[in-house]
């Protein structure tokens, strides 16, 4: 059996299922929002990959990371201009990551890194 964490590739984080995709290694195209934050807090990722959508007014693109840090769940997101907002393709494929949670850097993310390598990285962890 394979023991690697799930990928979830979702153009939107509204399509995780709680207690379906518990543990699993989501990608999205949503926006890193509080909004956001409260669909991946529901399912309970292993991690969760965003798109900064330009971090906005008060850092509203980066809500879900100090969110979802205070409840335990790693989160990082990819620069706006390095991946398609809405399309988790574009994420995992040309996505580079530009801010993260403590436990997403702990789980080996950094800004500069793409989005491919760190979920590879993370898969390749049995």
């Amino acid at each position: 059996m394979d023991a690697r964490p799930r990928l979830r590739r979702v153009d939107s984080i509204t399509e995780l299922a709680p207690g379906v995709d518990a543990g699993c290694v989501a990608v999205s195209g949503s926006h890193g929002g509080i909004s956001s934050a409260r669909y991946a807090l529901a399912a309970r990722p292993l991690i969760a990959v965003f798109n900064d959508a330009g971090v906005g007014k008060d850092a509203a693109g980066l809500a879900a990371l100090p969110f979802l840090q205070s409840h335990g769940i790693a989160a990082c997101t990819v620069a706006h201009d390095s991946a398609r907002i809405g399309e988790a393709h574009s994420t995992l494929e040309e996505g580079v990551i530009s801010h993260c949670n403590a436990l997403a850097a702990g789980l080996g993310a950094t800004a500069g890194q793409t989005c491919a390598a760190l979920i590879d990285a993370l898969r390749a962890v049995a």
